[in-house]
């Protein structure tokens, strides 16, 4: 049986060391971004992998074109994922110490390009260490296989594509950033503060409990039941600012069993390169 979601730390140890399950530590921080890999060298769990979200799970930044974190190229990340002995019959499991935020984009790029089998660790690394979990500071690479990749482009949205419907009746668009950026207050990251026209606030942070694991299934279907408003999930869009936090929404929406959302992968980084891009601030769509 794969798994498509979340796990349970206590599934996961029971399964870790199976040769078919490929573990990825994902810690990483804007602030730090050499953070991850040196708590990495430090403790993980045992046999996991680490990917690094700059260099392994986004593309190169070209200046006055993408956002913070462009997508990989997909022939690259397959060679990552190869690298890394991940096949169509291994099941990945991605952890970090942020309730998912960067693991979840380990995930969706896995869903993106065709492999189903891919599961955030439900709490992380805290849930890991808090319940007595065995750690290891030894990396133990992988022995490579064949990733084939089969590439899902309804699962993604271009800039140029959000643009052109963003005048559409019935535009469902979300922004998974704190109220507080959504609403153009307290902007640290960007150069421009706002959101994309007609963009709902659904920040990430209410999936999660005080700590750190998602909400349970029915309460997360509630929160996205209320935000869609009867729209179908296959037709909604979220972005963040720069494409990685957004997955975190796409994660909860695929936990409470409402299906696969769209990312605008480029998300705000990306739309605000572009001056004849509009933009707004305040706290209505």
């Amino acid at each position: 049986m794969a798994y498509t979601a979340l796990i349970s730390a206590a599934e996961l140890s029971a399964r870790y060391e199976d040769a078919d399950w490929a573990v990825v530590d994902c810690r990483f921080s804007l602030a730090d971004t050499e953070l991850g890999r040196r708590q990495y060298a430090a403790a993980h769990i045992p046999g996991a992998l680490y990917a690094h979200m700059d260099e392994d799970l986004s593309g190169p930044v070209i200046a006055g074109r993408t956002g913070r974190h462009p997508l990989p190229d997909i022939d690259v990340l397959a060679q990552r994922f190869s690298a890394w002995g991940i096949d169509e019959g291994v099941q990945v499991v991605a952890y970090d110490d942020s309730g998912g935020a960067m693991a979840a984009r380990l995930w969706w790029l896995l869903r993106w390009l065709g492999h189903d089998a891919v599961v955030v660790l439900d709490g992380g690394w805290s849930a890991w260490q808090a319940e007595g979990r065995l750690v290891s500071a030894t990396a133990t690479p992988r022995s490579p296989r064949v990733f084939t990749p089969t590439p899902q482009p309804a699962l993604v949205v271009s800039a140029e594509e959000l643009l052109r419907d963003l005048d559409a009746s019935g535009l469902a668009l979300f922004d998974a950033r704190g109220a507080d950026r959504y609403r153009g207050e307290n902007e640290t990251i960007d150069p421009v503060a706002g959101h994309i026209p007609g963009a709902r606030s659904a920040p990430y942070a209410e999936n999660l409990q005080a700590d750190g694991r998602f909400r349970p299934a029915d309460e997360l279907r509630r929160r996205f039941t209320v935000l869609l408003e009867g729209v179908p999930a296959e037709e909604a869009i979220f972005y963040c600012g720069s494409g990685v936090t957004a997955a975190h929404d796409l994660l909860a929406l695929a936990a409470a069993g409402l299906g696969n959302a769209r990312l605008y992968a480029g998300s705000w980084s990306e739309w605000i390169v572009d001056p004849q891009r509009p933009t707004a601030t305040g706290s209505q769509p």
